[in-house]
């Protein structure tokens, strides 16, 4: 990096700063966490797939597409459930969120089930958002040690504390406005590394003669994931279903986002948006990871600076190696734009999910201003943690990005059996949700540690099933409270949203993406 790249990354970090005192003025927790409910649908809709497709993907999904053992295009397939599981939040889980009015997604449980089903599953979330983050974290210090020649604690640093200063001043706010920034300055970068990558490589005719046949294969018929194969076709897309309603409709992190929307409509605008644009994106991120990635395999001086077992450095050291200054810095921009997405995110959830939590358990009620002092010092104890969290977090999974789906996936069904019991049940108690999280949650720990055979991804359809047939079995066997009425029944409303055109419509997008997955290798060999 020289003196310009410098300056453009110096530019956009006192940008950040200036964004983030501008919305310093809140006067409630409502307008620090949700805005106010006054943004628009736009900005929340980039907000949310910024949120995920974060530095996260632009580093590690290239490097899983490109170069890890057993990669490929196969990763598309990632991406077939979104739209059937936009499709079953907009009509069972996130209307019904959004219209009970409350902060923190887990206060829902509250008023549904009562304080110790709220308390135990932000818990959850807590404790595997705060890991996520954490990997996040790690992924970026591999950026800034490549191109900087920043120290690791060094690049924790830098990420963090320009982070917490515009996250915390601005709120909400802040975060979304920096999210719809970076959302579109990741997806020009991305672009830059194709375009650049598909140039060295000598053009596109050039990159079909050397690309690995196998790392066209983008759809996987012949795993069903208990062979200790992953990435099979089932098992994508039953337990993307699981993984993508739980994280868009009941981590606090994404739903956030959506309980900020000004009204149902714009709710459903922002899944909507969501739901079709996702794809061209990771298509973008595949394709760059696939050229960049062949041009490394061909070219042995590159290969030779990736470190062995680690492909998630291809794309730093060809950010380093192959593109001009100015540029560099822009794209480091845009990195770091990504990063502090996801930990602004991060840091705004946790905390309202604490405050909320400790507001609850101390049975106190704050004055606004005082619940605002609170949610700063909260927001500041989460990033620190993280941040302290992401030194010892590199070693869950052959790429970043297949480790943080894996620690959400532990805990994803579960989740979302919870959150479909209090939405679609009237009698349902806290002791048979509980008992079906818990043991949803030890079912999937048991997998990790004692079946590898089974892919990962099934833990969120396991999770799911476990936690819903044991809520339900301690229901049945529960004579006593079967008649029981519960605090405040809440009965789905999507039937009153999402009309049969935007069912239609979710529908035909996951089989075009299906189509899109099949006609792709044959195109391309």
């Amino acid at each position: 990096m020289n003196f310009l790249d410098f300056t453009v990354v110096a530019l956009y970090l006192s940008g950040l700063l200036i964004m983030g005192f501008m919305f310093r003025k809140q006067v409630s927790k409502k307008d620090y966490f949700l805005a106010n409910r006054q943004l628009g649908w736009k900005p929340l809709s980039l907000s949310i797939m910024a949120t995920q497709l974060s530095a996260v993907s632009f580093i590690s999904a290239p490097a899983f597409v490109g170069l890890r053992e057993g990669g490929g295009l196969i990763w598309l397939s990632y991406e077939l459930a979104l739209p059937l599981a936009m499709l079953a939040l907009l009509y069972f889980i996130l209307p019904t969120l959004y219209r009970s009015g409350v902060v923190s997604v887990y206060d829902f449980l509250e008023q549904r089930f009562g304080r110790s089903s709220r308390v135990l599953i932000s818990v959850v979330f807590q404790i595997s958002r705060s890991f996520a983050t954490a990997i996040m974290i790690y992924a970026i210090s591999i950026i800034l040690q490549s191109t900087m020649g920043l120290a690791f604690w060094q690049s924790v640093l830098l990420i963090g504390v320009i982070t917490l200063i515009y996250s915390l001043q601005g709120g909400m706010k802040a975060v979304v406005y920096g999210d719809a920034v970076q959302m579109i300055l990741i997806v020009a970068g991305a672009l830059v590394c194709l375009g650049f990558g598909l140039y060295h490589i000598g053009g596109w005719t050039s990159f079909l003669e050397q690309v690995q046949p196998e790392r066209l294969t983008t759809l996987n018929t012949a795993s069903y994931g208990f062979d200790g194969e992953g990435f099979g076709l089932l098992p994508m897309i039953f337990g993307g279903i699981v993984l993508y309603a739980s994280y868009y409709g009941c981590d606090q992190s994404e739903a956030q986002r959506s309980l900020s929307a000004k009204s149902v409509g714009d709710l459903k605008k922002i899944i909507m948006a969501a739901s079709f644009l996702r794809f061209p994106i990771t298509l973008i991120y595949c394709f760059a990871g696939l050229i960049i990635g062949t041009l490394a395999l061909t070219t042995p001086e590159f290969l030779a600076q990736i470190p062995a077992d680690q492909p998630d450095w291809l794309m730093p050291i060809f950010i380093v190696n192959y593109l001009p200054n100015g540029i560099l810095g822009l794209l480091l921009v845009a990195i770091l734009a990504a990063a502090m997405s996801s930990l602004s995110s991060a840091v705004n959830s946790l905390a309202a999910v604490s405050v909320e939590d400790y507001c609850r358990v101390a049975g106190k009620n704050l004055s606004p201003e005082s619940t605002l002092q609170v949610a700063k010092y909260t927001g500041m104890f989460w990033g620190l943690l993280t941040l302290g969290l992401s030194f010892v977090v590199d070693d869950i999974a052959p790429t970043i990005i297949e480790a943080i789906n894996k620690i959400g996936s532990v805990c994803f069904g579960p989740i979302l059996a919870t959150f479909f019991l209090g939405v679609c049940t009237k009698h349902l108690s806290a002791k048979q949700v509980n008992t079906g999280l818990i043991t949803g949650v030890l079912v999937n720990i048991y997998l990790w540690l004692a079946q590898p055979d089974v892919f990962w991804f099934w833990w969120n359809v396991s999770g799911f099933l476990t936690a819903l047939g044991v809520s339900l079995g301690v229901y049945w066997l529960s004579p006593g409270l079967n008649q029981q009425k519960v605090k405040q029944p809440f009965i789905h409303t999507g039937h009153n949203v999402l009309t049969k055109t935007n069912m239609t419509a979710l529908i035909a997008w996951c089989l075009v993406l299906i189509g899109i997955c099949n006609a792709l290798p044959m195109l391309l060999i």
